[in-house]
């Protein structure tokens, strides 16, 4: 068996380089050199060693120290800034380049969109030969204190101190970072680190609760903002952690959730009842949801997300649609507005559930529908199964809809073959809302090269500023199959 090569992590005494030109950054917002090429590699016509240089942006010079050695290429930290690029930004968070939630706060935020316009077009070329015939105007919202969910990982720094840290990880590390703000958090959820720091530790064992998940939304009156922490614990709670627990959420005007064990024992402990829920005013839609449930992290991107997406789609009032992961029925319930029935498809029991309720609590049960399929074993038979509908929207995981993609693609070569009774069955538009441009271009290559679809539109949303993370919309339409 062949060894593998291990990287060679360099010693902090790593020599400073000579000044170098930063020509690129890659979507982790590391800046690209190369150096020149040895005599013996130029002789063979190869190109110089790649640096990723940490903390540098392209037409920068700079040296840079070695972190990470390896034979092709070296990971590095930029050492000093001896000429900055014009769209350089002074980061506004103090844990910026410790804490590994953002990467980009030192980029300004239209350099930002662009470079990720730019990742989509390029692995919609690269991956799958393909371009846009519309590339779509980036669509852009609030760029701090956005993020309404979030999953604070709790670590005892030092009990015998009375530290623990609650927080996201540090850059590429599964060590917590020590922090008591954030920038992209709501303002009231940053102030409550601090706190949160307390009452764990306050408990009768800190150690036995490892994460907290954070949910912000509305509550059951319009306009009400509700806080929902929903706190892990590894052991049963003693009565003095529910009394600390309990005036902690009348003090701080949060709600506390607790999951002794898997997220089905999630329940609310403080208040016993109550309703979290964000809502799509432009559909009359009122979405309840659970603290650990799938919902977007920024709500006002969600809105404008829904919105584009069912502009794009052309829904008409005879329509049938199918939602492909479905989530708690996001885009399901909007489009059950105008279509005349939409069928949502979701692999999580718990998901389909969920979905269910929303959809009678607004009002849309004869509309919309829901069933549990495993959307990545995906045949024809299985198609056929879901019955006819004009239009699909797709929003998958980051693994992307390959099956289901593939499984179009069969069903045409089938038909080129004779047999043409699941022609039928062949949406003629696909709206397909991506998480990672490069599942989507890959899936697209799939639909138009051999499904037979062209690529009528494409953007992106930039649902999370400052971060590396690339949210894309594709439009795909049948040729001769114009809606």
């Amino acid at each position: 068996m062949p060894r593998r090569s291990r990287a060679r992590v360099a010693p902090e005494s790593h020599d400073i380089s000579d000044p170098i030109l930063v020509e690129g950054l890659d979507l982790d917002a590391q800046g690209i050199a190369r150096l020149a090429p040895t005599e013996e590699a130029a002789a063979r016509g190869e190109s110089g060693k790649v640096i990723f240089i940490r903390g540098a942006l392209p037409t920068e010079v700079v040296r840079y120290q070695i972190t990470r050695d390896k034979s092709r290429f070296s990971k590095a930290k930029v050492i000093d800034i001896m000429k900055e690029a014009v769209f350089r930004a002074k980061p506004a968070c103090q844990y910026f380049g410790v804490c590994g939630g953002c990467t980009m706060q030192h980029l300004d935020i239209r350099a930002q969109i662009a470079i990720k316009q730019r990742v989509l077009e390029d692995d919609l070329l690269h991956i799958g030969q393909l371009r846009p015939q519309e590339v779509l105007r980036p669509m852009a919202g609030p760029t701090w204190h956005y993020r309404h969910r979030a999953r604070f990982s709790v670590v005892n720094r030092s009990i015998k101190k009375g530290t623990v840290l609650v927080g996201f990880h540090e850059h590429q590390s599964a060590y917590v970072a020590d922090m008591l703000s954030c920038q992209i958090l709501p303002k009231h959820v940053s102030d409550l680190l601090e706190p949160l720091r307390a009452l764990i530790m306050s408990l009768s064992d800190p150690s036995r609760v490892p994460q907290i998940e954070l949910a912000v939304g509305e509550g059951k009156e319009i306009g009400s903002q509700v806080t929902a922490l929903a706190i892990r614990h590894l052991e049963p709670l003693i009565e003095a952690d529910q009394t600390a627990i309990k005036a902690f959420a009348d003090q701080h005007g949060v709600w506390i959730w607790l999951q002794p064990s898997g997220l089905q024992s999630l329940a609310p402990f403080h208040p016993p009842t109550g309703m979290l829920c964000y809502r799509l005013p432009e559909f009359g839609i009122e979405m309840p949801f659970k603290p650990a449930d799938f919902t977007q992290v920024n709500h006002l991107m969600n809105r404008s997300l829904v919105s584009c997406a069912l502009r794009l789609f052309e829904v008409q009032a005879g329509d049938r649609v199918l939602d492909l992961f479905c989530g708690i029925g996001n885009f399901s319930l909007p489009l059950a507005r105008t279509a005349s029935s939409v069928l949502g498809i979701e692999g999580l029991a718990s998901l389909v559930e969920r979905a269910t309720e929303n959809a009678a609590h607004n009002q849309l049960s004869h509309k919309a529908s829901f069933m549990q399929s495993d959307l990545f074993e995906v045949s024809i038979d299985i198609i056929v199964s879901w019955g006819k509908a004009e239009r699909w929207l797709i929003d998958p995981p980051r693994e992307g809809a390959m099956a289901i993609c593939q499984a179009l693609a069969n069903i045409v070569q089938a038909s080129a073959a004779g047999q043409h009774e699941w022609d039928a069955f062949l949406p003629k538009r696909i709206v397909y809302v991506s998480c990672n441009p490069k599942t989507l271009a890959r899936d697209a290559s799939i639909l138009v090269h051999q499904a037979g679809y062209q690529l009528r539109s494409a953007g992106i949303i930039n649902m999370f500023p400052h971060t590396s993370h690339v949210e894309s919309i594709a439009v795909f339409e049948r040729n001769g199959h114009g809606i």
